[in-house]
């Protein structure tokens, strides 16, 4: 069995959502991941939609697999999260 990525939480939570589109906060993610996101999630970047075999940013695995597109929100620790 492999070992759970940091971030397979989170994919679990966007399989079971029903919704198209949700939004949830850095301090929600933070409790289902059981830590502290890092500094850069701040920015958009962190964020990044990456597809293809040369992702940079293993986080955004967690919510293309589960078939979302990740948005932060402008000012905000928010993040939309959009049924792609």
């Amino acid at each position: 069995m492999p070992a759970m990525g940091k971030y397979d939480p989170l994919e679990g939570h966007l399989r079971r959502q029903t919704l198209a589109e949700l939004q949830m906060s850095f301090t929600e993610i933070e409790r289902l991941i059981g830590a502290m996101l890092p500094a850069s999630a701040a920015r958009p970047q962190w964020w990044a939609n990456e597809k293809g075999p040369r992702r940079t940013h293993i986080q955004c695995e967690a919510w293309l697999k589960a078939g979302f597109n990740a948005f932060l929100m402008s000012g905000k620790e928010r993040v939309r999260f959009v049924r792609s």
